[in-house]
């Protein structure tokens, strides 16, 4: 069987140029039981009204819902609103502004001061401290593993710190 005339009002339903009475047709065609296999994919959408009346929720619905939300024991608690996480949002602002303005000191800095135009040091009065670099290279060596073992030990007592916070908010819940 052809079914080009079909083919043709599906066609025209999908650049907005069929009238009411072809979107009818359309329906009543959709809506029987037999659909060839190439327009089975349009059966759900002309038919959509037809799916929706038979979907309807029932008149009693918004009662069985209120009903069972009187009945659910629903408890909220509520947060508290310590200062930092209150100026949280002052915090940042801040952060933002301080940012702008480094980058806005940058920006001068290096309008002012073209590049090549040189810097401000003096490369004449400069003097080495040590005459030799080994013991230079001794000393930065031995200043950097002071920084590095302080910054260990603060490290480890940050995280005994939270790790005692975190027990102590398990035991007031």
């Amino acid at each position: 069987m052809d079914y080009k005339y079909i083919e043709q009002l599906v066609e025209r339903y999908w650049q907005c140029q069929t009238s009411v009475e072809e979107e009818a047709i359309l329906k009543a065609f959709f809506s029987q039981p037999h659909v060839p296999e190439h327009l089975q994919a349009y059966k759900a959408w002309f038919n959509g009204e037809k799916l929706l009346q038979e979907s309807k929720l029932g008149g009693d619905f918004d009662a069985r819902l209120l009903a069972r939300i009187e009945n659910e024991d629903v408890v909220v608690k509520a947060r508290r609103m310590t200062w930092p996480k209150r100026l949280m949002p002052l915090y940042k602002a801040a952060a933002a502004l301080a940012i702008i303005f480094t980058l806005g000191n940058a920006a001068q800095t290096s309008f002012r001061h073209p590049a090549g135009a040189g810097s401000d040091y003096n490369y004449e009065s400069y003097k080495d401290s040590y005459d030799d670099p080994a013991m230079a290279y001794d000393q930065v060596s031995d200043a950097l593993q002071m920084v590095s073992q302080s910054l260990s030990e603060a490290a480890r007592q940050d995280s005994l710190l939270q790790s005692s916070a975190a027990s102590d908010e398990l035991k007031k819940q």
